[in-house]
């Protein structure tokens, strides 16, 4: 793996002399390889989408690259290129922010809404590596700015209702702008009862209630230089887990930054943009609502994070480089308080991440060089420190328990390199590439501390001494637009070195009733996986718009057993009409029989199914003020069905009607 990294730095150094050297200059800007999941501004966010106010699980859901592992009716967690949290990285604004559950319930996408955000940035493999350490990929959540355009106010009400779970939703947003000056508003709320699968069975504690404020305010004090403080609130409360032992009584975040951005005259440096940022998050899990619980359990978690980056963009001959160096502090800490059912027995507590805090500081580098008009090559790389301290002296002896020459530090580097090419004439597209990248270990994969999995069962122990895992890659993709047809097909392969799961130690007695054992994390030789997508869009006419997708994927290990939460054949296949203000859409998607599963890791087959889904809606419009209306049936047969990436197999949605409105003046 060492070779492939020393090759990649080899190619990196010798091609970019020659081309800096040799090339005439050349102003086009070469072409990005990211895939853009479009949200939308807040006055346009009804003409994005079928559903506008879906939440954001949903939207994520559209991209070939992104499938969500759920495990209730909410806060559903993002799989990229078929890696979890642990392999993947998530952003908000390229700030860093990190869960403080120990059972994922309080993904990151969990604390935005659609309603205040414009766009999800989906890269794959190093190719999102901008801001941190990274092996699946990534998804940067950006939010709305109105910037110094559209002077004046502008409002805007959302509301909504769904008969399945009578989840009701509202939203307003507020903005103001002048020459100098912009302050973007957004509140969104939220409330749903328990939901029902198909044949009208409900699906206990699968209740919701949240709601999310978010705030941006610009000021530019010279012509080429702003000043931009945001903030988002996010608080939910009795969230229910299906899928899981225990629900949620609270998780609120609060996420703030300050941003200077600045606009050289410069001819080489095009933008500069500095952000220091601030986040904590509080989560608490809570079984006081469920009917069988052999011992009461207190589980609550904190993740406290300082962050900043400076990003330079610009422009030299025919090079179109960026700079990023990054840094954050974080501090995850969770505990475990068990009652005894006997008030006689004392409590017991325990730390199940042991006040561990982790520094990482890191420099990316990026330089996109255009070759002529149809080309550019692209290239790639980053070297981070990644420190980690176990600050509870307690939680650190209860590790030493397994590792007896464990120290409370540990002190990784990180590398990564990667290099892309792409063509692009006449309509036709292509392009291919290679990368390395490494990662270093989880909160949970090197210190969590008897962590219970109800998937499988198992109780699990991190591990500190593990190597960094690593990863090559490599990717292609071919695609081909005119006026009428968009098509591209896209492919990647990864070779993980070291990859981290947890295996089964039979020495160890687990401390969850009923639990099948412990497994301690540690490194498989190598694993791979492989992922492709097929995305088509006709225009069949003026008014008639028809969009297909095929995705698959395949892992195994270095025995060839399966990898987990791998997806079955997935397609998804919509005819669009429009016609002057009136849009309608009929839609159909679903996943072939899972056949390829591990019941090593707890999964079982999951059955083919297809779900069908229609959507209409009209645009009013009353002097200035446009009035959007949309409705829509939501698996319109009321088929039961679980996918491979339902924890424990709950059941998915029912027939579900939905009505959407959105009034902006």
């Amino acid at each position: 793996m060492k070779k492939i990294f020393f090759l990649l730095l080899i190619s990196f150094i010798t091609a970019t002399t020659p081309f800096a050297q040799e090339q005439p200059q050349d102003t086009i800007v070469p072409k990005t390889l990211h895939e853009v999941i479009i949200i939308g501004k807040k006055a346009q966010l009804y003409q994005k989408q079928t559903k506008p106010l879906a939440t954001i699980d949903e939207y994520l859901q559209q991209s070939g690259k992104v499938e969500m592992i759920k495990r209730g009716g909410y806060a559903w967690e993002p799989i990229i290129n078929s890696m979890a949290t642990e392999r993947t990285l998530i952003t908000i604004d390229g700030m860093r922010i990190f869960g403080a559950c120990t059972d994922k319930m309080d993904p990151i996408t969990s604390y935005v809404e659609v309603s205040n955000l414009s766009e999800a940035a989906v890269a794959s493999g190093q190719q999102g590596g901008c801001h941190g350490a990274t092996i699946g990929g990534s998804i940067d959540l950006k939010r709305n700015r109105s910037g110094f355009t559209n002077l004046g106010w502008s409002t805007a009400l959302n509301t909504g209702y769904e008969t399945n779970s009578k989840q009701k939703i509202i939203g307003t947003a507020i903005n103001y702008v002048d020459s100098l000056f912009y302050v973007d508003t957004d509140f969104m709320y939220r409330d749903a009862e328990n939901y029902t699968a198909g044949n009208n069975q409900e699906v206990l504690f699968s209740q919701f209630r949240k709601f999310n404020i978010s705030a941006t305010s610009g000021f530019s004090f010279d012509k080429n230089k702003l000043i931009e403080a945001s903030l988002i609130y996010d608080k939910a409360t009795d969230v229910g887990y299906p899928a899981l032992p225990m629900d949620v009584s609270l998780a609120e975040a609060l996420i703030t930054s300050l941003k200077f951005e600045y606009v050289p005259k410069s001819a080489l440096v095009k933008n500069w943009e500095t952000k220091i940022y601030y986040n904590t998050i509080t989560h608490k899990m809570d079984d006081t609502k469920r009917p069988f619980v052999p011992v009461h359990m207190d589980m609550p978690g904190w993740s406290d994070t300082y962050g900043m980056y400076s990003k330079a963009k610009g422009v030299f001959k025919n090079h179109h480089f960026l700079a990023n160096l990054n840094s954050f502090y974080n501090r995850s800490i969770a505990e475990m308080t068990m009652y005894p059912a006997d008030p006689n027995e004392n409590l017991m507590f325990m730390f199940t991440w042991p006040d561990v805090r982790t520094f990482y500081n890191g420099l990316f580098l990026e330089d996109n060089i255009t070759l002529n008009r149809h080309s550019s090559l692209k290239f790639s790389a980053s070297i981070a420190n990644h420190y980690n301290e176990v600050a509870d002296a307690l939680g650190l002896e209860s590790l030493q328990i397994f590792y007896p020459n464990m120290k409370d530090h540990k002190n990784r580097i990180l590398k990564s390199i990667a290099t892309n090419y792409l063509f692009d004439q006449n309509g036709f597209q292509y392009g291919f590439g290679l990368a390395y990248g490494e990662r270093a270990p989880s909160v949970s994969e090197g210190y969590g501390f008897y962590l219970f999995n109800s998937f499988d069962q198992y109780d699990y122990i991190g591990n500190p001494e593990m190597k960094n895992e690593k990863s090559a890659e490599a990717n292609a993709s071919f695609g081909y637009k005119n006026k009428k047809i968009s098509t591209k097909i896209s492919a990647s392969y990864f070779h993980i070195a070291d990859y981290m799961v947890g295996k089964p130690d039979m020495n160890l007695i687990p401390m969850t009733i009923g639990a099948n054992g412990v497994k301690i994390y540690t490194a498989l030789d190598y694993a791979t996986i492989f992922n492709t997508d097929l995305n088509i869009e006709y225009q069949l006419s003026k008014s008639f718009k028809w969009s297909g997708q095929l995705v698959y994927s395949y892992g195994t290990d270095h025995k060839k057993e399966n990898l987990p939460f791998i997806s079955p054949l997935r397609y998804s296949a919509s005819l669009y009409y429009k016609k002057a203000k009136f849009t309608s859409e009929i839609g159909v998607h679903g996943n072939a029989t899972q056949t390829q599963y591990s019941p090593f890791y707890g999964e079982d087959r999951t059955p083919d199914y297809a779900i069908l889904n229609f959507s209409s809606g009209y645009l009013f419009t009353i002097d200035k003020n446009k009035l959007n209306v949309k409705a829509g049936i939501e698996n319109i047969l009321d088929t039961y069905y679980s996918t491979f990436s339902d924890w424990n197999n709950i059941p998915r949605k029912g027939r579900n009607f939905f009505l959407n409105v959105a009034f902006n003046y």
